[in-house]
């Protein structure tokens, strides 16, 4: 649990802060090993309360942004955190962002602060801080790590307004389809049975699908929503998701975009903790842990255990058989010239435009793919209502 305290020194002088204990009484204890006198210690709750906060991913980039500034510019890490709080936007951040101040002020290390909110700085934030608080260039690897969250957060941008038109053309059109085979056929229809006609076999397969459809349609919404749930829970599978990974890597087109994403994923983060200082060893396991496909996270790593092993990293990534030739040889190239950290920032930025072009294509294609398809079932539709029509015309002659 954690107290706040004010406690006064030998020449009579009020201090502030927080310590980490079992109860009340151990944190008077050690405040009184410490050469101070107690005047009152009360648990605090705020980062109880705060530490399940998730700020959005825009708060956080822009979070690291202004304090990449302001520390880059001469300012105390505690001023810093200060002027951050006091430009946020919202209320969250500037309660985040105040608590952790409070805490740094109370003399408790910065990656200590961070890991209170777990849900907002990932192990990756933490360990970057981390990296930088250590080799006391804590404003370069501020300044590192927002251009990588920017660059993410202008990717994930692109594939939403890439997806959006496909997701929407896709939903509008069977919700229509869904209305004219539950509500519109059916009235049309009634009209040929009447009739007593042999009805034409497609029109006889649309009045089938229409009553098939109204019979079950509970079941096609509650299918709707229960299924996405279920593949989520699925691919978050220990025994499921291996497959699953590598079969989407396996696909024409969304496997190759797939890969080159998580690559590029991997080669930021890369240059970024190199960058920093972090050991190459330490380096590629932080890495691997930010890769969502599963067989290109076990390549990372069996990357990283030959590299343990003296082998080279450009060696080991291509031994793996899974990454990019470009970072292949990118890994290479700086491994040869010492410039390992420059050439990975290469490499991830030739692996971004790589899958926005992978992206544009995709979308592109995607797009007529769905105005032939729908196309095709409306003309269905139509052709099983008219062809009654026809023949009642043709008997009438």
């Amino acid at each position: 649990m954690q107290f706040r305290y004010e406690a006064v020194d030998a020449q009579g002088r009020l201090s502030r802060g927080s310590l980490d204990a079992e109860s009340a009484r151990g944190v008077r204890d050690r405040l009184r090993a410490q050469g101070l006198t107690p005047t009152a210690v009360a648990q605090s709750r705020t980062f109880d309360a705060l530490g399940s906060t998730r700020l959005s991913v825009h708060d956080v980039t822009l979070l690291t942004r202004q304090w990449a500034t302001l520390t880059q510019s001469g300012l105390p890490l505690d001023q810093a955190l200060a002027a951050v709080a006091e430009q946020a936007d919202s209320p969250a951040v500037a309660k985040v962002v105040n608590a952790m101040r409070t805490n740094v002020e109370a003399g408790e290390s910065l990656p200590g602060v961070l890991a209170r909110f777990p849900r907002t700085f990932s192990a990756l934030y933490r360990g970057l801080v981390g990296a930088g608080v250590d080799s006391g260039r804590l404003g370069d690897v501020l300044a590192r790590l927002a251009d990588y969250l920017e660059a993410r957060q202008a990717l994930r941008q692109k594939l939403t307004v890439a997806l959006i038109y496909p997701v929407l053309v896709t939903i509008v059109a069977f919700s229509v389809i869904a209305v004219l085979l539950v509500y519109v056929v059916p009235q049309v229809v009634s009209v040929y049975e009447q009739s007593r006609q042999q009805l034409p076999l497609l029109t006889r397969a649309l009045i089938a699908s229409s009553a098939f459809l109204r019979a079950t349609g509970w079941l096609w919404v509650a299918a709707a929503v229960v299924l996405p749930l279920l593949a989520t829970l699925a691919a978050k599978h220990p025994a499921i998701r291996p497959q699953w990974h590598a079969t989407l890597l396996r696909m024409p087109a969304i496997g190759r975009l797939a890969s080159t994403l998580d690559t590029a994923r991997f080669a930021s983060t890369l240059a970024i903790l190199v960058g920093s200082g972090t050991p190459l060893l330490r380096a590629l396991d932080a890495a691997a842990g930010v890769m969502r496909m599963q067989p290109l996270a076990d390549a990372a790593r069996n990357a990283a255990a030959l590299v343990r092993e003296g082998v080279p990293l450009a060696r080991a990534l291509r031994e793996q058989r899974l990454f990019p030739p470009v970072l292949v040889h990118l890994v290479a190239n700086g491994e040869q010239t010492g410039r390992l950290s420059e050439m990975l920032v290469r490499a991830a930025a030739e692996l971004e435009r790589t899958a926005e072009m992978r992206l544009a294509w995709l979308a592109a294609l995607l797009q007529p793919a769905l105005i032939v398809v729908m196309g095709a079932i409306v003309l269905v539709l139509v052709l099983a209502v008219m062809l009654p029509i026809v023949s009642m015309n043709q008997l009438i002659r």
